[in-house]
């Protein structure tokens, strides 16, 4: 069953961010992940939303935990963390 990445993102530090973010796509794929959003234009039709939305998805709640906690993932996590405030949740399809 298909497995969702979601994250909801206001960067604090785009230059730091970017650091973190041209690493994301290729350790994704490397778990069997895709992105089908990575952040771009949105159009806010009720409440409030960060500046930034991803998703990826993955072929199996194990796919994503083990990209998730790899040690490369980690490795690049922390800056992440420090050059943004995020939401991130997993969450397997229907």
């Amino acid at each position: 069953m298909s497995t969702y990445v979601i994250a909801r993102i206001d960067v604090t530090d785009p230059e730091d961010y970017a650091t973190y973010a041209r690493q994301t796509m290729a350790l994704a794929e490397k778990f069997g992940g895709r992105f089908l959003v990575k952040g771009g234009p949105q159009t806010v039709v009720e409440g409030e939303a960060p500046s930034r939305h991803v998703l990826l998805e993955f072929p199996s709640l194990t796919a994503a935990r083990t990209w998730y906690d790899s040690a490369e993932y980690q490795r690049i996590l922390p800056i992440a963390t420090r050059s943004s405030k995020r939401d991130l949740v997993i969450v397997e399809g229907v």
